[in-house]
């Protein structure tokens, strides 16, 4: 499925998100040779570039009109991630504000390679003195655009 907004970064990783509704975002990622580190596995930027798009969607996906940014974020790394991943994210709680989120990234075997908690705060593309506003880029066919 396609992404809602356009994110330069998030299309450079090469990131797929296959479910975005009720609270749940789930993206897949299949690492390239440049995502790598030193070791040869996943980058740890990398997989929590991953954490936060996917738990940036499960706070949006109950308010779609609205756009996120992450206030806070704690990763914890359990296992060395190699090959085809998955990131699977809930929202916990919300408020008027504020997103509670959590998720985590698992190989194709399963194993659970990191895990992480966000904050997120539901924001309004508004102009403000002295500031652009950039919209939010939208690309063709993205949900909600039909």
């Amino acid at each position: 499925m396609p992404f809602s907004v356009s994110i330069p970064f998030v299309e450079l990783l090469g990131f797929r998100l296959r479910r975005w509704a009720d609270g749940v975002a789930e993206l897949a990622y299949e690492p390239q040779p440049q995502h790598l580190n030193s070791f040869g596995v996943v980058h740890g930027g990398a997989s929590m570039t991953l954490l936060d798009v996917a738990m940036a969607h499960a706070a949006r996906s109950v308010q779609r009109d609205m756009g996120v940014v992450t206030i806070e974020m704690k990763t914890s790394f359990l296992q060395a991630a190699q090959g085809p991943l998955v990131a699977r994210a809930r929202l916990l709680h919300r408020t008027a504000t504020l997103a509670f989120t959590d998720g985590e990234v698992r190989d194709a075997a399963g194993r659970l390679c990191a895990h992480a908690s966000g904050t997120f705060r539901y924001v309004r593309r508004l102009p403000a003195p002295g500031r652009a506003v950039h919209d939010l880029r939208v690309p063709p066919g993205a949900p909600g655009t039909e």
